[in-house]
């Protein structure tokens, strides 16, 4: 059985988790990181042949973006009125 978690540990399991989720998205060392879509503009500008599949690229991104907008919400809905 889990415990319950009082609104400000809440807030920071999931400010932890945002933290997570945007890291991933522009780590250098993460497999959907802003350094794999500038490869692939590099790619299309020398009329190369991307190294990635933008389009499962993409898809996993939007996922995490997705995610992120989720716990955005939670957070403004744990947030006192006024």
């Amino acid at each position: 059985m889990e415990e319950m978690q009082t609104p400000e540990e809440k807030a920071m399991s999931i400010q932890s988790e945002l933290s997570c989720l945007t890291a991933s998205l522009s780590s250098d060392s993460s497999p959907i990181g802003d350094w794999k879509i500038a490869k692939v503009q590099e790619y299309a500008l020398a009329g190369i042949e991307a190294p990635y599949d933008i389009a499962e690229l993409h898809v996993q991104r939007q996922a995490v973006r997705d995610r992120i907008n989720e716990l955005r919400a939670e957070l403004a809905a744990l947030e006192p009125a006024g």
